[in-house]
């Protein structure tokens, strides 16, 4: 789902978008010119990897998501919640599908590895 810079106002435009099991929603609102304030959650059930026995699960997430989208290059690198859209179009399923990137890179542990703190043997 891809949405324009000139299409949001400064009255919030809500947005919905559902990948597999996962759903993103929120509302997104301009702050000025060149940049648009963005806030949703991110809901669903997501398929990963216990990282102690190896195994698939499926774990549920419900996270809030805030971010400056803004389509000039940006000079202050301190706010890591920005994501520049260089040709002026947002393009909701890259930050949804890059969110679940980033889950899946934490650290999961299935029902029967959790609580297990003797797991490693040092030798």
């Amino acid at each position: 789902m891809e949405i324009s810079f000139d299409k949001i106002g400064t009255s919030p435009k809500p947005f919905n978008l559902v990948l597999n099991d996962v759903t993103f929603s929120g509302k997104l609102s301009k702050v000025d010119f060149n940049t648009v304030k963005l806030d949703g959650e991110i809901n669903g059930d997501l398929k990963v990897c216990c990282d102690r026995c190896g195994k698939d699960f499926v774990t549920t997430i419900g996270q809030p998501i805030g971010l400056d989208l803004s389509r000039k290059e940006i000079q202050n690198k301190d706010n890591l919640d920005i994501i520049e859209f260089l040709d002026g179009t947002i393009d909701l399923e890259y930050i949804l599908q890059s969110e679940i990137d980033s889950i899946k890179s934490l650290y999961h542990y299935c029902q029967k590895c959790d609580g297990i703190e003797d797991f490693e043997v040092e030798i």
